[in-house]
């Protein structure tokens, strides 16, 4: 799926140490909801911090916390690379 000339890229995708803007949410209402909740607002700025050995879950650093979630939450999270 592309949009205005560019690839949707997923949270999932993003390599280990690397930021990344939030964009929005692409997952089951009750999904999205509980990642709003947890800080995950587009505009929000992430990084990788860690991923475990088998690749699930990944941990995030965001607002001063870190959060993990799951490989498949990663994936409905829409995210552009941040402005330099």
């Amino acid at each position: 799926m592309a949009s205005m000339g560019s690839a949707v890229r997923t949270l999932d995708l993003v390599p280990l140490g690397t930021a990344a803007i939030v964009r929005g949410i692409r997952s089951p209402r009750a999904v999205a909801r509980r990642l709003l909740e947890l800080g995950l607002v587009p505009g929000t700025r992430v990084i990788i911090t860690r991923v475990a050995p088998l690749g699930d879950p990944i941990v995030l650093r965001l607002r001063n916390y870190s959060l993990s979630i799951r490989r498949a939450e990663a994936a409905g999270i829409e995210v552009d690379e941040p402005q330099r």
